[in-house]
């Protein structure tokens, strides 16, 4: 009697269980709505990649203001209302506060070390400390506006110049020479001794990064098909682009670093950077991996609060 009672409890002790998994599936909140996937690539087919903002505005008539695609393997959800806006990025913030792990910016971050697209955690926030209070901070903003108004005062001059001439200027190129000259006076410290080639050299890296994080790695999408972008040559482009960033990095390091170099009464970023490494000013052990990540992501800023200077300026004259 008891071993026929043991017979059937194996045999029927798997009945409750696939029960209890089947409830609990039921369970799970359904997705909102959205543009139905096909199998294995989702919604890839139809995203469009030159205006999305109209593509998306689109469904979001027939879908509603909260939606759901898949790219790939990859679950999105899409907001577009204020108040769920809001609710994702104020009211539950931490929820939705990380970054999802793309090739390009997961390997130009060196590793996520930076705070644009590190995960959420306590390495973030104090790399976002030192950047709000030691690199970013009103202060020392303030502190570089004279280079900011010297070098847009020379962008207006040169424009000038070419109108008198009836000479056409390129606006694209001059605006990309104003932010990266910027860049190089407040973040490296680098003048007269970084014009010409130098210069082009750090706009043409500042491109081509910018270019390669924004680039479509299938491996971000379907993990299965990663090989595929071997054979379009994105992994060898982000390879090359990393490595000559990479140089481009440890060789301004090498500069400030370096004991004959001269000494400034309003230190760049990187000598901040450095002190901070030096000093151990931090709660995280600072590597030269997080000095060259943060140098990537302050480039970026850089850039925007450059634009918001520059126009600043411009309407004064």
């Amino acid at each position: 009697m008891i071993l026929l009672l043991l017979v059937a409890a194996i045999l029927f002790l798997p009945v409750p269980v696939i029960l209890f998994f089947s409830n609990r599936q039921k369970r799970v909140v359904p997705s909102p709505p959205g543009p139905p996937p096909l199998p294995i690539i989702g919604n890839l087919h139809q995203f469009d990649t030159w205006t999305p903002h109209i593509y998306l505005w689109t469904l979001s008539k027939k879908y509603g203001p909260l939606m759901s695609m898949k790219l790939g393997s990859k679950a999105v959800l899409v907001v577009t209302s204020p108040r769920i806006a809001k609710e994702a990025l104020k009211t539950h913030d931490l929820v939705f506060s990380s970054r999802p792990r793309l090739f390009g910016q997961y390997k130009l971050s060196y590793n996520a070390s930076d705070i644009g697209f590190a995960p959420y955690s306590d390495s973030w926030r104090e790399l976002r400390k030192i950047c709000v209070l030691h690199l970013l901070s009103s202060k020392q903003v303030q502190s570089f506006r004279s280079v900011r108004e010297d070098e847009v005062s020379c962008m207006i001059k040169n424009l000038s110049v070419r109108a008198g001439s009836s000479e056409v200027a390129n606006l694209s190129s001059i605006a990309l020479a104003l932010t990266s000259t910027l860049i190089c006076r407040t973040a490296f410290g680098k003048i007269n001794d970084f014009q010409g080639s130098g210069q082009r050299r750090f706009e043409e890296l500042l491109i081509d990064s910018q270019a390669v994080k924004a680039g479509f790695f299938l491996s971000d999408y379907i993990p299965s098909l990663g090989w595929v972008d071997k054979l379009t040559g994105m992994i060898s482009r982000l390879d090359k682009i990393f490595k000559d960033l990479d140089e481009f990095y440890q060789e301004l390091i090498d500069e400030h670093l370096d004991p004959n170099r001269p000494k400034t009464a309003n230190p760049d970023l990187l000598d901040l950077l450095i002190q901070l490494k030096e000093k151990n000013m931090s709660s995280i052990s600072i590597t030269w991996n997080h000095i060259k990540a943060i140098l990537m992501v302050s480039n970026h800023l850089q850039s925007f609060i450059s634009a918001i200077s520059s126009v600043d300026r411009y309407h004064q004259f």
